[in-house]
C-alpha cells in the first residue's frame, strides 16, 4: 500500500525569530494527514554552539538556554497542533543535522562541558518516534518506503555533502536510490529511469525557515522555503509536491 510522506527540511529555530510557521504546519499535517512526517534536521539552530564566528562581536550574547527553549518551542507548536485533533498521529522521524550536532562537538572540544549540555535538553523522544543522530561526524541515513533521508549524504572518503550546480542529479549519479536531503537550502528534484524501469528520485527540499539569516547575506535570495509532500509513495516512487512558505502562511496564517 502506497503512503504519503511529508519532508520538514531545515526549521533554524532561532531564539530571536518566531515559531509562527510550526503552527500553520501543523494545521497542513491535519489536513493533508501524512503517514511519515520525516524533519530532515536542524530544527534546533543553535547558534551558541557555533565555532564559525566564536570569538567575534556577533557572538556577544548568545545563550544555550534560549537555543534549547526556541527549538522545544518549535517543537510544541508543531505537534501541540496536531495532538489537539486527537486523530492517529503519523510515524514522525527526527535526524540530526549539522546544527544539532554541534552539541557533540562542543562537548568533545571541552569535555567539561558533558553533562551540562545534552541531546536530552532538545526532548527529541517526546516529538518523534525515531531518531537518528550522526555517525561518526556524519548525518545518519534512514531508508522509509524505499526511499534514503539523510541530513546530507556525503561524497568521498572526507565526507563531504554533495552539492554541485545540480545536487538533485549528483544524489542520483553518486547514491543509485531515490534520496532526500537538506542542509543546503535550494531545492531541486531529479527523476532517473534504472535499466529495469525503476524510477528513482533525488530531492533536495529546502529550508522551512521564514526569516532571512544575517550570516548568509545575498545567498537568503537563493533559499526555497516551504515542505515537500511525497503522495503514492512506494519502493521509493513517489508523487512529489512542494508547498511553499507563502502559500502555506497564505493558506493558515
Amino acid at each position: 500500500m502506497s503512503k504519503v510522506h511529508l519532508v520538514i527540511p531545515d526549521p533554524h529555530a532561532h531564539p530571536d525569530h518566531h515559531n509562527k510557521r510550526a503552527i500553520w504546519l501543523g494545521n497542513l499535517i491535519n489536513d493533508i494527514k501524512p503517514d511519515v512526517v520525516i524533519n530532515i534536521g536542524d530544527t534546533a539552530d543553535m547558534p551558541s554552539l557555533s565555532s564559525y564566528d566564536k570569538g567575534t562581536k556577533g557572538f556577544i550574547g548568545r545563550n544555550y538556554k534560549a537555543d534549547v527553549n526556541a527549538a522545544v518551542d518549535f517543537e510544541d507548536r508543531l505537534w501541540g497542533t496536531v495532538k489537539k485533533q486527537k486523530k492517529r498521529l503519523p510515524y514522525r522521524v527526527k535526524l540530526h543535522g549539522n546544527h544539532e550536532h554541534r552539541i557533540a562537538k562542543a562537548i568533545n572540544s571541552s569535555p567539561e562541558l558533558e553533562g551540562a549540555i545534552s541531546f536530552d535538553d532538545l526532548q527529541e523522544s517526546s516529538y518523534y518516534d525515531t531518531v537518528v543522530p550522526y555517525v561518526g561526524n556524519t548525518p545518519g541515513v534512514i531508508e522509509l518506503d524505499g526511499i534514503h533521508y539523510a541530513h546530507f549524504f556525503v561524497s568521498g572518503v572526507m565526507g563531504r555533502p554533495i552539492g554541485g550546480e545540480h545536487p538533485a542529479y549528483s544524489l542520483l549519479t553518486k547514491e543509485f536510490v531515490s534520496c532526500t536531503c537538506g542542509h543546503i537550502h535550494v531545492m531541486d528534484f531529479a527523476e532517473r529511469t534504472t535499466v529495469g524501469g525503476k524510477k528513482i528520485y533525488g530531492c533536495v527540499a529546502g529550508v522551512f525557515q521564514d526569516y532571512d539569516a544575517t550570516w548568509a547575506g545575498e545567498c537568503n535570495k537563493l533559499w526555497w522555503r516551504g515542505v515537500v509532500v511525497k503522495r503514492g509513495v512506494e519502493n521509493g516512487a513517489y508523487d512529489p509536491e512542494f508547498i511553499s512558505m507563502a502559500r502555506l502562511k497564505k493558506e493558515y496564517g
